[in-house]
């Protein structure tokens, strides 16, 4: 993810800005994501991370800099605009539908590709038929992709939470992005599971830019190709792992052993 890089990037953030009151969230952030990476975002608590995200996504509009998608600005992009650019999104935690199963929590991330007309679904109509037999297929096969089409009849509130997560995911990728945020996957997970996420996150880059905001630095060092070290709002290295696991500034700055811990 080098700073300042723009060939080839799906996605561009150029001297980002955010502040709420006194407080300044971001400082002249400029982060470049070229396609086909998986890219790290890390830092500590009220680093900054979550907000870049929120910024990217249009729930925090930015008083200096600008956002790209390719070649398209997004500094106006409205939340329930990203699934049609290209952009999916999961969040801290899960958030599925507790009373839905998983195949339906999943065909809700399909909805931007196989939506009806509103009459034709509210009639029951043979497109509506359709859209919703394909909608299903697709759900299926992205509940296959991550190992858990067993688990799609079964409604979420009876999964395990690391089943879940996966049901979160098969949400995400459904929509088939370009460009797919990943806002703390790790969390609550154990260490095989962390592990079997790591394999999956690196076998997307494929299809898609994956960016990915994470504690978990034995997941951040082994699934991404280049990391990005936010503190205090502010980018303070970019890099390989390796060369962000051997940087003076972020060993002294906050994480200490637990970079050069992840790297054995």
């Amino acid at each position: 993810m080098p700073s300042g890089t723009s060939e080839g990037s799906i996605l561009r953030v150029d001297g980002l800005s955010v502040r709420f009151g006194g407080l300044s969230a971001l400082h002249e952030v400029s982060i470049s994501v070229p396609a086909h990476t998986v890219a790290g975002v890390i830092g500590p608590n009220g680093a900054g991370k979550t907000t870049l995200f929120n910024v990217v996504c249009g729930f925090v509009r930015a008083e200096a800099g600008s956002v790209h998608l390719r070649d398209q600005r997004l500094d106006r992009v409205r939340p329930h605009q990203l699934a049609a650019l290209g952009i999916a999104r999961t969040i801290q935690g899960v958030r599925l539908f507790p009373r839905l199963t998983a195949l339906e929590n999943v065909m809700v991330g399909a909805d931007h590709r196989h939506r009806p007309g509103f009459l034709s679904a509210l009639l029951g109509l043979p497109r509506s038929d359709r859209t919703e037999r394909a909608a299903r297929h697709d759900a299926l096969e992205a509940l296959e992709a991550l190992d858990v089409a067993d688990a799609a009849q079964r409604t979420a509130a009876d999964l395990s939470y690391g089943v879940q997560k996966r049901v979160a995911l098969a949400r995400a990728l459904v929509s088939r992005p370009s460009l797919l945020l990943l806002d703390e996957p790790a969390g609550g997970l154990g260490a095989d599971d962390v592990a079997q996420l790591g394999e999956l996150i690196r076998g997307l880059r494929d299809r898609m830019a994956v960016v990915l905001v994470e504690h978990r630095m034995d997941l951040v060092m082994s699934a991404c190709d280049r990391v990005a070290v936010l503190d205090a709002g502010r980018v303070i290295a970019d890099g390989t792992p390796a060369e962000v696991q051997a940087d003076p500034a972020v060993l002294e700055a906050y994480l200490g052993a637990e970079v050069a811990d992840a790297a054995g």
